[in-house]
């Protein structure tokens, strides 16, 4: 009979790690006597990062004493002890592959049920002093699992543990695991996983998600349930040579550059609200990277972009000042998962500024195929003299049946009319998002001023928007993503100190840095954080993919080798090592 061994707590702490310190909860010690354990905690226990740990269907994270054992032989040591792993149970019995989402167990005078599998992150590896830990647990099917407490009661260690209901279906903790984060999902079985009702929701959603790209367009790459959107291969690797067909003064500080290829063959598909780089060369020494979204539907054989002027932007001064018609430019092919979703619920496309071109894009191909869903057009610029598109949106919008727009102008002109030009003298804001009775169910685009695009977001969640259908664009770098470690002011991307790397060059487009690489860093992702350029990462060893990027040229080597492939176009920066000069959407 399966029995607990060791009950374990520990609270967040704070430790040195990498020059950083972290924020975690990974060490758990053994207590004497019993304890109660509630619907979220167990006294006396905490989580450092609730974002990815703690919460109902994560109360009591269990461990079992027969993979202590395997570890102990896989990594010849002989130094663990209870809580080694941060589990709350450490338990005799209940292995991975035996012990069903689902099943129910009495723990003491408590009521528990499986609820998923762990989802391991890089503290773990520096609790055990082992920086891949996180991919090992998940390639020798060890990881784990979660239990919800259904009633709550004393527990203590010596506690036998009783089975009194099995899981849906029988899909053991093993398997789940393995068809999330391994190459291999099976319709039957993503469907199996989805119908099981004690799954925990955010596991089910991303079953869903690879259910939908299996069912769908064969072309999508990537995992789906791991990444933001799958998307198809991109139609050209690297960087090909088109010329400005055309230069168009949209506003007072936007320009828009027709481009096209200058081999005239095709440019291939592309998905309205994707961006392009676009390689330009001020002069014979210099190259700059720069992404813009794509402000149209692509028409032929061309793309357009338009660019703002920024008082500080070498870029964006040598497009509107010294650029002309006929001038060469290298193009990447079309990127991102920024992209209208499909289904019949709402469409609300929301920015401000210069972040109207991916919308413009979006509001377009919806006016093309004469979308029969709600359309919501929420704008704001200064002024009309700063409202790029304004009759170009009118037009569009007049041909949606079901269109809706708002527009506001902080600080309109004499010669713009209100109910004409714009609807409100204001910023767009809270204020003004809470007066317009938005549909809670639709699909809401941002794109903006990184604070305004924070605002805007917050007073979403705030009137009951679903965080999962709210989408932001960033334009330039975007916001890091480092869990248990405090925000620290952002410097300007740099050169590592201290080093002076002699390998491949490695761009960084949206950062705007071109450095050789060094290896002295194990991976890209430690390569970017030297260089105080913005990243994503959680696992740090090729399991999770939120580092996952897209590569706009170049190749990489990876070590260790991730557990399931990158989407196609993309990288896994916390394992990857450039084997040539490469750019990075980063």
């Amino acid at each position: 009979m399966a029995r607990l061994i060791s009950l374990n707590v520990g609270l967040p702490r704070n430790i040195p790690w990498q020059g950083r310190v972290v924020s975690t909860a990974i060490w758990k010690y053994p207590v004497n006597g019993p304890r109660m354990v509630r619907r979220l905690n167990i006294e006396g226990d905490g989580q450092g990062d609730l974002a990815g740990h703690g919460g109902p269907n994560r109360a009591v994270y269990l461990y079992q004493i027969e993979s202590y054992r395997y570890w102990e032989r896989f990594l010849d040591r002989n130094d663990f002890v209870h809580g080694q792993f941060g589990e709350n149970f450490t338990v005799e019995g209940l292995s991975d592959a035996e012990t069903f989402v689902g099943d129910r167990f009495r723990i003491g005078g408590g009521l528990f049920e499986v609820s998923q599998p762990r989802v391991t992150c890089y503290r773990l590896g520096i609790r055990m002093g082992v920086p891949e830990m996180a991919a090992l647990l998940v390639s020798h099917d060890r990881p784990g699992f979660y239990l919800r407490v259904l009633e709550e009661g004393l527990v203590e260690a010596g506690d036998e543990i009783i089975k009194v209901a099995s899981g849906h279906e029988g899909m053991t903790i093993s398997e789940t695991d393995a068809l999330l984060y391994k190459p291999d999902h099976p319709r039957e079985r993503l469907e199996l996983a989805i119908e099981n009702p004690a799954l925990s929701v955010g596991w089910r959603r991303s079953f869903e998600e690879l259910l939908h790209q299996a069912s769908g367009d064969a072309q999508l790459t990537g995992n789906a349930g791991l990444i933001a959107m799958p998307q198809a291969a991109p139609a050209w690797a690297g960087f090909r040579e088109f010329r400005v067909y055309s230069k168009t003064k949209q506003s007072s500080d936007v320009v828009s550059l027709d481009l096209e290829p200058t081999d005239g063959r095709p440019i291939g598909e592309s998905l309205p609200g994707q961006f392009i780089v676009l390689e330009l060369k001020p002069d014979s020494s210099s190259k700059l990277l720069r992404s813009y979204s794509l402000s149209s539907v692509p028409k032929g054989t061309r793309y357009r972009v338009s660019i703002k002027r920024e008082f500080k932007g070498r870029a964006s001064r040598y497009v509107h000042d010294e650029l002309r018609v006929g001038d060469p430019v290298r193009v990447s092919a079309p990127r991102g998962s920024f992209t209208l979703s499909e289904g019949d619920n709402p469409i609300v496309l929301v920015s401000a500024g210069i972040g109207i071109t991916p919308m413009l894009a979006m509001l377009e191909a919806l006016a093309a195929r004469k979308a029969g869903r709600e359309v919501w057009w929420l704008y704001g610029a200064r002024n009309g003299r700063q409202d790029p598109f304004g009759a170009e949106v009118r037009q569009l919008l007049s041909s949606l049946p079901r269109a809706r727009s708002f527009i506001c102008y902080s600080s309109p002109d004499s010669a713009d009319s209100k109910c004409r030009d714009y609807d409100l003298q204001s910023r767009l804001n809270t204020t003004v998002l809470q007066s317009l009775f938005l549909p809670k169910d639709g699909e809401f685009y941002l794109c903006g001023p990184s604070a305004f695009m924070s605002d805007i977001a917050a007073t979403l969640g705030r009137l009951g928007v679903a965080s999962a259908h709210v989408h932001t664009e960033t334009f330039g770098a975007g916001k890091s993503v480092t869990p248990g470690i405090a925000e620290s002011e952002g410097r300007r991307p740099h050169e590592p100190e201290g080093v002076t790397g002699t390998g491949p060059m490695i761009s960084f487009a949206r950062s705007g840095l071109n450095v050789r690489w060094s290896s002295a860093f194990a991976n890209l992702l430690e390569f970017a954080e030297a260089c105080d350029v913005p990243v994503r990462w959680s696992c740090r060893t090729g399991v999770c993919h939120t580092c996952e990027t897209a590569i706009i040229s170049g190749g990489v080597s990876y070590r260790p080798a991730p557990l399931d492939k990158a989407a196609e176009g993309n990288v896994l920066v916390c394992c990857s090592q450039p084997t040539m000069d490469t750019v990075i959407d980063l």
